[in-house]
């Protein structure tokens, strides 16, 4: 489906979301504002830009002078260019596999390495292709995902052997930055700093250190910011919540996404009715329900059956019954004001209610970036 641009706050399909261009900006010029003008701002678009659309937040946080961008996979760092984003840096973090070499050097990507072999890989590909491919060397200080656990003498021996790629970033990634109970993070960044200042210490420079996203941003951990910090989550409006005895959060950022769904119908239903797949839900009294068009596909989570709620006619109201692959069910016995073709708001605010992604993660029991990252790609993105 094609991304829209409408100037109202209302859009003709039956499942849609807003985006704000605006938020969006003003939430990378608060990231900016707290890390300061030394610290450059790497912008994680990966994942369609958590579900914001990667095309288009690229192109806001390029005109508000962003340098790098982050994305997961060489495809979707071909997709930014193949759309006309050349200016930024991309930094391809899941690294890149064998077949995907001469898109990394065609498009002109950066990929993260995580062993050693890579790098012998990335050099040969650089011989190869006569450009001096630069890349940023991952570290597994302790999260035990990608990253090499090789030692500083290991990648120096490496290094000393390879002479075409050109190794300009050192980076790690924190497990737990927002979890004050634990000191992993502390570990983390104490078994990175051991790796870098060895390798300073063997005379090598790099330019590029990082280790810090979202949460590690929001909450101040400052000895983790270096040279640059990859902001993903606050972009999009959210800092994770802390565990323990966390300092004040230092981001100011809202979300930027706001999910409609339609009415499909609005029907009377007599006490004891039964609603939805297995009969779930009975009526415990006469009842007026409304037909959402937006179900399970759309990514209205099937653990929010007979536990979510949704905005309808500014007052929260629950879902009825077991949540469809098409459907949903709620109960608009509160109102008389909403027909079919009506809006519900499943994510933004109506009047003085709130349901924002964290809010519906706690119900289905999940994470807030799980929230923005399964609405599906049926659900029509209209930026505003």
């Amino acid at each position: 489906m094609p991304h829209l641009t409408i100037n109202v706050v209302s859009a003709p399909f039956r499942s849609y979301v807003l985006v704000s261009r605006e938020q969006i900006a003003r939430n990378f010029r608060n990231v900016r504002s707290v890390v300061g003008p030394h610290v450059e701002v790497a912008c994680v678009v990966k994942a369609d830009a958590y579900g914001h659309g990667a095309l288009e937040v690229a192109r806001v946080l390029c005109a508000e002078g962003a340098k790098w961008l982050a994305v997961s996979s060489v495809d979707e760092g071909v997709q930014l260019r193949g759309s006309g984003i050349h200016d930024a840096r991309i930094l391809v973090m899941g690294g890149f596999l064998p077949y995907e070499g001469d898109a990394v050097v065609e498009f002109d990507l950066t990929p993260a390495i995580h062993s050693l072999a890579q790098i012998r890989d990335v050099d040969r590909l650089a011989a190869g292709s006569g450009k001096p491919i630069r890349y940023h060397l991952k570290i597994d200080s302790g999260m035990g995902r990608l990253g090499t656990r090789a030692s500083a003498a290991e990648i120096l021996a490496t290094l000393s052997d390879t002479h075409h790629a050109r190794m300009e970033g050192l980076m790690t990634h924190f497990a737990s930055a927002a979890d004050y109970t634990s000191p992993q993070t502390a570990t983390q960044l104490a078994y990175f700093h051991d790796i870098w200042e060895a390798l300073r210490a063997a005379g090598i420079r790099v330019p590029h250190l990082h280790t810090s996203s979202t949460n590690a941003i929001g909450y101040g951990r400052t000895e983790g910011w270096h040279s640059l910090v990859r902001a993903g989550h606050a972009l999009y409006g959210y800092v994770s919540p802390a565990r323990g005895d966390a300092p004040r959060q230092r981001l100011d950022v809202k979300p930027a996404l706001t999910w409609k769904a339609r009415l499909l119908a609005v029907k009377e239903l007599p006490e004891g009715a039964l609603v939805g797949y297995g009969g779930t839900f009975r009526a415990p009294r006469a009842m007026r329900i409304g037909i959402l068009g937006a179900g399970y596909a759309d990514g209205m989570f099937h653990r929010l059956s007979n536990r979510g709620k949704v905005i309808a006619d500014g007052k929260l109201t629950p879902i009825l019954g077991t949540v469809s692959m098409d459907l949903t069910t709620i109960d608009l016995s509160h109102t008389t004001a909403l027909a079919a073709g009506d809006e519900v708001t499943l994510l933004g605010t109506e009047g003085e209610c709130t349901i924002d992604a964290q809010q519906l993660a706690k119900v289905a029991g999940t994470i807030s970036y799980n929230i923005l990252c399964s609405i599906s790609a049926r659900v029509r993105r209209v930026y505003v």
